[in-house]
């Protein structure tokens, strides 16, 4: 046991013995708080509020928060209710922000753990191009501070992360200047994935999952978002968005970007879930004092063959005036420059030799991406590797996807006992 799990252990016992982890959240309390914060009291469009509580409600009832869980999901809220009142703030004093054009907005989607972060790094290194930035996700608003005192800031909280996740920046190096994912964007207005990546919440989930129409106020406020970053650099790029969750929204990002272009990145969905199981029970076990690893790939496995499903239906073409261009992770890692250079001819654009050049430096100065050497048992996550097969063989089929070599076997590890099962 690490110093810092013993320590979360303690608090956790501490706080449940004064009967500080068993309240619910007071959603009208957060809303005040963003309101007293701010300065501010009109958000605009209210539809937030019922997914908000749903949420709150999700994570009391479900999630066992830990000590750290409920400041987090306190301050997760307070923030994104903040930058809600400060956009609109902004909206209303110039409406012309509504009329910043986002033209044929680039999105790549496909199975997480796939090399989707990969290919938005190195596309994100051509000047020409444009992607939500780790920082700005989080403080979008000059009025936070400047842009150096806001990265800077960031870059303190991730820090304090990695004290709480060390093995965190080897599943997913993160900066607060590296691009981010749209799901931070989709949760200002709470109806995110994101957040079932954190918490256990399955009710959340399954009303987030039920209804697709849940969808379009997140990718209305979503283009919102993107017209306010634009509108702050005074000139418009190529957006390139990136987010394994676009998947289950095609329809709804038809609706708000008709002339969008979609990059689906394909790989073995095996090595896919091992990892993506992995990166979840990392990111959940600081928040919560009941984690059964064993419980996690299921889940994604479920998941995750709907996000296949939803692509073979889609094949080539997904509703969008372009035909959707497929990437292979194994073409990604052996050629990144080659494939990235594919990507921008699939779409009738042009890499120049600048891009290019910067995308072979960020390659050779990160052999493997930045990521860390890892190792899986499926027994870790609860799965079969010979029903995972059998499973996702149909969309290994459809699209040409390479298996990769079985995962290195290790002697399994030992689980760690749920957070408060008293051993």
């Amino acid at each position: 046991m690490t110093i810092a799990t013993a320590t979360l252990r303690f608090s956790d016992a501490v706080a449940g013995y004064f009967g500080l982890l068993d309240r619910p959240f007071d959603a009208d309390g957060l809303i005040r708080t963003a309101r007293n914060k701010t300065e501010l009291r009109d958000f605009g469009n209210t539809s937030f509020i019922g997914p908000l509580c749903r949420l709150l409600e999700s994570c009391h009832s479900e999630s066992a928060l830990s000590l750290v869980g409920r400041s987090a999901t306190k301050w997760d809220v307070v923030r994104f209710l903040s930058n809600l009142l400060l956009l609109q703030d902004a909206f209303v004093r110039c409406p012309e922000i509504a009329a910043q054009p986002i033209d044929q907005p680039i999105f790549i989607t496909g199975l997480p753990r796939s090399g989707t972060t990969f290919l938005h790094r190195l596309m994100l290194l051509d000047a020409a191009n444009r992607g939500p930035l780790v920082w700005e996700t989080i403080y979008p608003s000059p009025t936070s501070g400047t842009r150096e005192q806001r990265i800077a800031r960031v870059a303190k909280q991730l820090k304090a992360f990695d004290w709480l996740a060390p093995e965190f920046q080897a599943l997913h190096p993160l900066e607060a200047t590296s691009p981010q994912e749209c799901s931070e964007i989709t949760a200002h207005v709470f109806r995110s994935l994101r957040f079932d990546t954190t918490y256990h919440i399955p009710s959340y989930r399954d009303w987030l999952d039920a209804d697709v129409v849940n969808n379009l106020p997140a990718y209305r406020f979503h283009k919102r978002f993107l017209q306010y970053l634009q509108h702050q650099d005074g000139v418009a790029k190529q957006w390139v968005l990136k987010c394994p969750e676009h998947l289950f929204a095609l329809k709804v990002i038809r609706l708000v970007y008709p002339d969008a272009r979609i990059v689906f990145v394909h790989r073995d969905p095996v090595k896919v879930l091992l990892s993506q199981s992995r990166l979840t029970e990392v990111l959940r076990r600081p928040f919560t004092r009941q984690l059964d690893p064993r419980a996690l790939g299921p889940l994604e496995s479920r998941r995750w063959l709907d996000g296949t499903q939803r692509m073979m239906a889609a094949g080539d073409d997904a509703g969008f005036p372009d035909a959707v261009c497929h990437v292979h992770h194994m073409d990604l890692i052996s050629d990144p420059v080659a494939t990235v250079d594919g990507v921008y001819r699939h779409f009738g654009m042009s890499m120049t030799p600048e891009a290019a050049a910067a995308m072979g430096a960020f390659v050779a100065a990160r052999p493997n991406g930045g990521y860390g050497d890892h190792s899986y048992h499926f027994a870790d996550h609860g799965l079969s590797e010979k029903m995972e097969r059998l499973k996702f063989r149909p969309y290994m089929v459809r699209f040409g996807v390479v298996t990769e070599a079985a995962p290195r076997r290790q002697a399994a590890r030992a689980p760690e006992p749920a957070f408060g099962s008293g051993e």
